[in-house]
């Protein structure tokens, strides 16, 4: 990299964390690849009961929120930065030995109207199979918009936005919504040059139940940007119209059995059973089909229809009570 960029390039590396073992593989890069080096290295621990301190490099500041999430976390990091560039890295990817050196010329290439530089991530998914739905899921980040996996933004631009909004309590939403404030503000965010490895972490059965809990922030994405907020973001159609039909067929099934009208309760349950089974059908056409895998999408497809609809309930009483 040529020393023309060291001169105006001024950056501070902020990484978020729960502690994750792969922090150590972040930090390797940032301290002992090539490249300019960052002005400060901060590694927030958002650990709600951090314990036994961080390995850091002695570089590396620490700040600490103590579980409040990672929109409050990159908040706490940038805010405690004074360079003219935030880079944010998740602890969780993988960034070539070279990152600085490509951070450094995307940034010194950038007009002052670009606030933000996203970096092109990389999915690694298995060669001789096709992926699973977890693995799917991981990979649809290779197309996403505005993720902070790995993303620069100007500091001044995020002190005149804001920063993230830390209503949202977890790595989902509170990206693309930061990105719009900073659009609507006049500027541009563009994807630059680098590349960063963002491999699959390992799930457990269930999982996929769990992530369910990103439909509690969906219904404040919708109170802040309206009914059209998933095509601001680019996002797919959500499935929670579909979840709420058969989480109701089924409720209405035991209500019906309940009180002996049993042709009702008949039909009531095989609505059920055909969406479920058309929504599970979905998910293993595309995958390995291996029996641990169709065990999983089908007790699953089960399971996440009345959790998306009991945490987009409880999202929606969170943001009219606020």
């Amino acid at each position: 990299m040529s020393a023309d960029y060291a001169d105006y390039t001024d950056y501070t590396v902020v990484i978020p964390t729960t502690g994750r073992k792969s922090l150590n593989v972040v930090l390797n890069v940032i301290t002992e690849g090539e490249g300019v080096p960052p002005r400060e290295v901060i590694v927030v621990d958002d650990r709600p009961d951090p314990g036994a301190p961080l390995s850091t490099p002695d570089a590396a500041r620490v700040v600490r929120t103590g579980g409040k999430g990672p929109a409050a976390a990159r908040n706490a990091g940038w805010r405690a930065a004074s360079s003219e560039w935030i880079a944010f890295l998740d602890d969780d990817v993988e960034p070539p030995s070279d990152w600085k050196d490509r951070l450094v010329k995307d940034l010194g290439e950038l007009p002052a109207e670009v606030a933000g530089t996203q970096a092109r991530i990389t999915v690694p998914l298995p060669g001789d199979r096709k992926p699973t739905d977890w693995e799917r899921g991981t990979a649809g980040l290779m197309t996403s918009l505005w993720i902070t996996a790995d993303m620069a933004y100007r500091r001044t631009v995020l002190e005149q936005t804001g920063g993230f909004d830390e209503r949202f309590p977890r790595a989902y939403r509170e990206d693309a919504e930061l990105a719009l404030r900073v659009q609507a503000a006049g500027y541009k965010i563009v994807t630059g040059a680098r590349e960063t490895l963002h491999p699959v972490r390992e799930s457990d059965f269930f999982a996929s139940v769990r992530a369910q809990r990103g439909n509690a922030d969906d219904a404040l994405m919708r109170r802040l940007l309206g009914p059209g907020w998933r095509a601001k973001i680019g996002g797919h159609p959500g499935r929670l119209r579909w979840h709420s039909a058969t989480t109701t067929a089924a409720a209405a099934s035991v209500l019906f059995g309940l009180i002996g009208w049993r042709k009702a309760a008949l039909l009531a349950g095989t609505a059920w059973a055909g969406l479920t089974a058309h929504f599970a059908y979905q998910r293993i056409a595309p995958g390995p089909a291996t029996l641990d895998e169709v065990a999983r999408m089908v007790i699953t497809s089960v399971a996440i229809p009345p959790a998306a609809c009991a945490h987009r309930l409880r999202g929606e009483l969170r943001v009219r009570r606020a």
